[in-house]
């Protein structure tokens, strides 16, 4: 995997809006704190402002937006200023010609797990984390206190959560994938297909039914993409729904810990990434470290020595 590489006080970045639209009001805060408190010179996308529907913007605007951000050999990384649904839309008509001559960055989660993906596929990392969104909120500080440290190329602590009734112990290594479970079984099957052959994976959602969760795992299981992982983290389930008339009756865990109950690798429950204020960032296609024991789990980055 090729890693982009790390920022610097002055560089330039890119905030574009692939995805669903929002108030740019909302981003005031965020985009304060990459100028003010990062020192990073912003380029602020056309779709920050734009509406079509539900989306920042048309697909052509969306994706023209980003476009100029992948083949801008000045702008040093590109975050997504929020998910909510349209990176599907775009994905397939990008170029990215100029953007493997200039790696850089792409920062997001939820609908921006399909150019995560898709990137992956490619060879380069990416970072899975919290958007500029939903920086100015002090509950999220931790978290944007990790996507700081990564992208400015700090030392990364070992993330480490409690002992979980579900949790499987056991070690494993390879290299971090995954985001939202719902993009995760989408790509199946298109270019942004990933190979979990080896992989850490870890999966988040939100506001999906029960049995949909169910029916995705399932998904991922017969397509064989569980056969071959190294590890699983189980993050946050996030307002799941349930059919009133027909309850589930299985928990979220519950769900996950009886479809992966055949397979022998590590699994750690209750990992801080998802839709919640403790979304930890996470490197994706970066090597790492999975320790699950009766203490609970200890994810650890195997090449965090090289970050200076």
């Amino acid at each position: 995997m090729t890693q982009p590489p790390f920022l610097c006080a002055g560089d330039t970045v890119g905030v574009v809006a692939p995805a669903s639209r929002f108030l740019y009001e909302d981003i005031l805060p965020g985009l304060t704190i990459l100028q003010d408190n990062w020192q990073l010179t912003v380029v602020e996308g056309e779709s920050l402002k734009a509406r079509h529907g539900s989306f920042a913007g048309t697909d052509d605007l969306r994706r023209a937006d980003l476009q100029r951000m992948l083949d801008d050999p000045a702008i040093k990384a590109i975050f997504a200023a929020r998910g909510g649904y349209g990176c599907t839309r775009l994905v397939d008509q990008l170029d990215f010609t100029q953007f493997m001559k200039h790696p850089k960055w792409l920062i997001g989660f939820s609908d921006i797990t399909v150019l995560h993906c898709h990137l992956h596929q490619l060879g380069v990392e990416s970072l899975h984390a919290i958007m500029p969104k939903l920086f100015g909120s002090e509950e999220v500080a931790e978290s944007v206190e990790t996507l700081r440290k990564w992208v400015f190329g700090e030392i990364i602590s070992a993330y480490r959560t409690p002992p979980h009734l579900l949790n499987r112990t056991g070690q494993a290594t390879g290299p971090v994938v995954g985001g939202n479970l719902t993009l995760l079984t989408h790509v199946i099957g298109s270019s942004s297909d990933i190979s979990l052959n080896g992989k850490i994976l870890f999966i988040e959602d939100i506001e999906e039914y029960l049995h949909n969760l169910d029916r995705m795992l399932r998904q991922l299981r017969r397509a064989g993409r569980l056969d071959t992982l190294a590890g699983l983290l189980v993050g946050q389930f996030t307002d799941m729904k349930d059919n009133p008339s027909l309850p589930y009756e299985q928990s979220p865990y519950e769900i996950v810990a009886e479809v992966v109950a055949d397979y022998d690798f590590p699994v750690c429950y209750d990992f801080p990434v998802g839709h919640v204020a403790r979304n930890l960032a996470l490197p994706i296609g970066h090597d790492a470290m999975l320790e699950v024991t009766g203490e609970g789990g200890v994810l650890s980055f195997t090449r965090a020595e090289t970050i200076i």
